[in-house]
């Protein structure tokens, strides 16, 4: 497999980044707030490829790029305002969570609909069903897979910092640094399990057809849709986090 989507590479999704800040409306702050997190984080990624951090490098660039893909194209819709071109309801719900919201608890939201609801979505562009059906390569892609928590804990120390040096954090934020920082940590985790297990479940569904695929990844879209809904309700995240944890579980078919 090649290093490319479609012919673009990880500095092709840099550059529309970047474009999409540009253009950005400055009012969207946390839009821009998670743009610009998710930006450095793509960067940590290619760093990441450069120094060998992966068994197939070539392969999780392509997925990258498919994963950033996803979010992309739903910020563009939610950017355009056409009504009949409406992200999915998991990012319909984080882009419009209310603006005062501390920016800690946008990132959050950014995050958890990212992961739940388009990184099975990416996996399954990446993975064909023959690699379903070898055990020896599924095992690396999955270890790859896994290898990607070493990059995210990493962000979420930095991003952090980065919140702390804009000044956007409250006195309590900064008194929960170290135990938010070991949650979220945790939490990425245990929902990039659950990821892979909803992966396997929308494979077997698209092995039974299109129309199959798409009732399993409706279920996934309502359940995604749900824990961000957890996510916005008064009180504290992490407390239902810890009960209900971060990533959601797809019901056998």
């Amino acid at each position: 497999m090649t290093g490319t989507v479609g012919g673009r590479t990880l500095d092709d999704v840099l550059g529309r980044m970047t474009s999409t800040l540009e253009t950005m409306p400055r009012e969207l702050a946390s839009r821009r707030a998670f743009l610009a997190a998710y930006q450095r984080t793509t960067r940590a990624v290619g760093e990441a490829l450069a120094y060998g951090a992966f068994e197939d490098p070539a392969w999780v660039q392509v997925w990258d790029v498919a994963f950033a893909d996803l979010y992309l194209d739903a910020l563009d819709a939610d950017l355009s305002g056409d009504p009949g071109c409406r992200p999915s309801r998991p990012w319909r719900l984080a882009f419009g969570a209310p603006a005062d919201l501390p920016p800690l608890r946008h990132l959050l939201l950014g995050i958890n609909a990212h992961i739940n609801y388009d990184l099975p979505q990416a996996l399954l562009r990446v993975i064909t069903d023959a690699d379903f059906e070898d055990p020896v390569l599924l095992g690396r892609r999955r270890r790859d897979h896994e290898r990607i928590d070493a990059v995210l804990s990493a962000r979420v120390a930095a991003e952090d910092d980065e919140l702390s040096a804009q000044g956007r954090k409250s006195a309590l934020d900064r008194t929960l640094t170290p135990l938010n920082r070991a949650a979220s940590a945790r939490f990425l985790r245990e929902a990039r399990a659950k990821v892979w297990h909803n992966t396997a479940e929308l494979q077997r569904a698209r092995l039974a057809g299109p129309d199959a695929y798409a009732v399993r990844l409706g279920e996934l879209e309502v359940l995604s849709a749900a824990r961000i809904a957890d996510l916005l309700a008064p009180g504290q995240v992490l407390l239902r986090l810890a009960v209900a944890g971060f990533g959601v579980v797809l019901p056998p078919a």
